[in-house]
């Protein structure tokens, strides 16, 4: 799989996107208090068909709030919300059948085996004992645990846990998928794997909402991002339009001798957007994109006699976006909702 899916899905989705009557999940207006506290203040928020949302946002900024009124379990104040074309107040009940919730822990009975964690979901959902077996049978097969099918959950790594969480969330084959923080404490290679299934899912046709305290995790897996703080949507677009808004290309010169930082800042100010920045042996700064810029900056220094042990020009990254957006960096944030 390519980032996000392969190109033959991405057509895939395209189509399905524009084939639905309306967006998969579609938040207007959307309120929710918690006594003094506006958890969220007013959130627009749009998924179409078969693509992936991603929220992001700092401690507290409301993205579980969110994901909670969608899956029906928080009552909105005020606001329309809609998902799989159904109102999450009136359509309640009916709502529940058509989307899967995979939270920041695991939701799984550890006593259980796999594959009676399956089944039990398939029987909540009304299905009888066979079709329950079965599904369960194919969920396990497609999640890699079939060799774990007869061990207790609690037997399970991390990455395996997660997995069946995963599966679960999937028994009743929702065509809408909420994923709060699904890879929080996972492995990299456990990451990996979760993110490979998530693209797989989205390339057979269903819509994801995904939080992440992960820019990387956004950056491959999301169609679309909404950046929330304060309760508040700060800014929505695609990875690539977020990060053209904060500015143009980072240069990075890293120097020889650190004293020469204020020389060099000063020698390539000229070919800078503003000020260029210091930190420690390296000059940092902004530049739109053009060819030669590099040869420029090496030509400006070596005038200047500083001496230049690298130098590199890197696009902006969504943790570049997050600090423009909202004053730190994203890893400063520890992105864990509580609220």
């Amino acid at each position: 799989m390519t980032t996000k899916a392969t190109d033959q899905a991405r057509v895939g989705s395209a189509e399905r996107g524009s084939a639905a009557s309306e967006p998969a999940i579609k938040v207007s207006g959307l309120k929710k208090s918690f006594g003094e506290i506006r958890a969220l203040d007013g959130v627009d928020l749009e998924a179409a068909t078969g693509t992936v949302l991603g929220l992001l946002g700092p401690n507290g900024a409301g993205k579980t709030t969110a994901v909670r009124v969608l899956t029906t379990l928080l009552r909105p104040d005020a606001g329309e919300v809609r998902v799989a074309g159904l109102d999450v107040v009136r359509d309640a009940a009916k709502l529940r059948e058509r989307i899967g919730l995979a939270g920041q822990y695991a939701a799984i009975d550890e006593n259980l085996t796999g594959q009676e964690n399956l089944v039990m979901v398939g029987r909540l959902y009304g299905m009888t004992r066979a079709s329950a077996t079965a599904r369960a049978t194919e969920l396990l097969a497609q999640f890699d645990l079939t060799d774990a099918a007869k061990r207790p959950a609690k037997t399970y790594s991390g990455g395996m846990r997660r997995r069946l969480d995963l599966a679960a969330a999937l028994v009743a084959k929702p065509p809408v998928l909420f994923l709060d923080e699904p890879t929080t404490g996972l492995d990299p290679r456990s990451r990996l794997s979760v993110w490979t299934t998530i693209e797989e899912l989205v390339a057979e046709g269903r819509t994801v909402l995904l939080t992440t305290q992960y820019l990387d995790e956004a950056d491959r897996l999301a169609d679309t991002i909404a950046v929330i703080d304060k309760g508040r949507v700060i800014a929505t677009g695609t990875p690539d339009a977020l990060k053209d808004r904060v500015g143009g290309e980072r240069l990075e010169v890293h120097l020889t001798e650190p004293a020469q930082a204020p020389i060099a800042a000063k020698t390539l100010a000229p070919i800078s957007d503003e000020p260029p920045s210091i930190e420690l042996d390296a000059v940092k700064l902004t530049v739109q994109r053009r060819s030669g810029i590099i040869i420029e900056a090496v030509r400006r220094l070596d005038e200047a006699g500083v001496g230049i042990d690298d130098i590199a020009l890197r696009r902006p990254t969504l943790n570049d976006v997050f600090l423009a957006l909202t004053g730190h960096a994203a890893e400063d944030s520890e992105l864990e909702e509580t609220a």
